[in-house]
């Protein structure tokens, strides 16, 4: 796929290197000719410096043939400006925003065909506040991620010394579970490594355990295999802007909550904007600030400036005072390698939570969710199965049946209003009315199936989307 990137920061970065890992044709775009040298000195793409919004510079980046345009400048208004030149002089057949804007985002005239004419638009801001959320939902994971518009939840946790399964094969985790409630032990890493998931897998302590269940069970999956922590009542904020505000803005109702701004006028128009947040004028990295206002009290701290190194020091600091759980907002993978599970309980990188819904449009077949894994290494996606058993390799046929992919799985299954299938004594027989199934070797894949596969390494991911591609028969 031919694919034309506007903005070399860290969205378009990740996404950059993304896309470019899998083959595809990559032209990057970017008035900073340094920006652009790095990424080309990185990975292998094409870059073009010029003003993004002009038609010329489009051109010249080599729209006129493009497959897609993905806008992911700092300003909307150039991203909307070049998905509307890419429509009318290009003909561009997919065309992404990204928009930071409300004002752009409320009214979706605004960004239909006859206007601006954007294929779909993305707000990073909001999604990593929306993430931010779930995590506060379940403080004791790592990542809590949805599929099938919520009806199942993908959470990670670090299995503890002395819980319930550490020292025990993964099979006996349906001795805890409460009756009527299944879940799936999706993956398994141990020392960064992916373990295949088996019946007989022992769970060590460290090891990071993917669950995944219907959504109404996750929490008392959970509660039966994790120690739970005290819900979140109290939060501190560390920084002011975009992403900081509009976290206390969403959290506000429901908690307490608290931000540390080091501008001071910055600090009064966010204390304009929000209604019963407590903004406070200092540096997020004072002990003696932190210390003042009871950070030792607080159940969660969130640093989320614009500096990783402040975000990492300040969380570090605020874990050692006696904050009893932190996330830190970074940006350079390493970095967030390094920290977490260290001093920092989790290390949050925003072009990873937001890349997800745009890799769901590159992915070739129906795919419909993705989610970034462990920063990038790993992938989970959610596919609809179209076809027949003449036109597809899965429509109608069992789990056991599949072509076997190593370190792909499929974890779970969401079927419109009808019952799983299972096979008994080699008759169909229906088993429980769920929406959602998590298979076993003999369920069998129907068509208009939504199938969340696990891929523990992204290199398996074209195999999957190949898979689930039905044949030129199928109309």
């Amino acid at each position: 796929m031919k694919i034309v990137i506007l903005g070399a920061g860290q969205v378009g970065a990740s996404v950059a290197e993304a896309l470019a890992s899998e083959a595809n044709d990559i032209t990057i775009v970017d008035q900073n000719g340094a920006y652009l040298s790095q990424l080309a000195d990185r990975l292998d793409v094409r870059t073009v410096t010029g003003n993004a919004a002009l038609p010329s510079v489009l051109a010249t980046a080599g729209l006129d043939d493009a497959d897609m345009l993905v806008a992911v400048t700092q300003s909307d208004q150039t991203n909307l400006v070049a998905c509307r030149i890419a429509r009318s002089l290009f003909n561009t057949p997919t065309r992404i925003a990204r928009l930071r804007s409300a004002d752009f985002l409320e009214d979706e005239r605004l960004l239909a065909e006859e206007n601006f004419a954007v294929s779909h638009a993305i707000c990073p801001e909001q999604e990593i506040t929306d993430y931010i959320q779930r995590l506060i939902e379940f403080p004791e994971a790592l990542q809590v991620l949805e599929f099938a518009e919520g009806r199942v939840t993908l959470v990670c946790v670090r299995a503890y010394e002395g819980g319930l399964l550490v020292g025990k094969p993964i099979r006996a985790m349906r001795e805890h579970l409460p009756s009527g409630v299944d879940a799936r032990i999706a993956a398994v890493f141990r020392d960064h490594q992916p373990l295949e998931p088996e019946g007989g897998t022992i769970i060590e302590a460290g090891d990071e355990v993917f669950l995944l269940a219907a959504s109404e069970h996750i929490r008392s999956v959970m509660c039966e295999l994790r120690r739970m922590l005290k819900p979140v009542k109290r939060i501190m904020i560390a920084g002011g802007g975009n992403i900081g505000s509009r976290v206390a803005g969403a959290l506000e109702s429901d908690y307490q909550v608290k931000i540390l701004e080091r501008d001071g006028a910055r600090a009064e128009l966010v204390a304009g904007r929000l209604s019963s947040t407590l903004v406070l004028h200092g540096e997020a990295t004072d002990e003696t600030l932190l210390a003042q206002e009871n950070i030792d009290e607080m159940d969660m701290f969130l640093a989320l400036t614009n500096d990783d190194e402040d975000n990492i020091m300040a969380a570090s600091l605020a874990k050692r005072l006696g904050c009893k759980r932190v996330l830190a907002l970074i940006n350079r993978r390493a970095y967030a390698d390094m920290v977490q599970g260290g001093p920092i309980d989790i290390g949050l990188s925003p072009a990873q939570v937001s890349i997800g819904s745009l890799l769901a449009f590159v992915r070739r077949g129906d795919v419909v969710r993705v989610h970034s894994l462990r920063r990038g290494a790993a992938e989970a996606l959610e596919l609809i199965v179209h076809g027949d058993r003449d036109t597809s390799k899965v429509t109608g046929r069992r789990i056991n049946e599949l072509p076997t992919i190593k370190g792909a799985r499929i974890a779970a299954i969401v079927r419109q209003g009808a019952p799983a299938v299972r096979y008994q004594d080699g008759l169909p027989t229906n088993t429980s009315g769920h929406h959602v199934i998590i298979p076993h070797h003999d369920t069998v894949v129907e068509e208009g199936d939504h199938v969340i596969i696990f891929c523990t390494r992204k290199s398996q991911v074209p195999q999957v989307e190949k898979l689930f591609q039905v044949s030129a028969g199928f109309f």
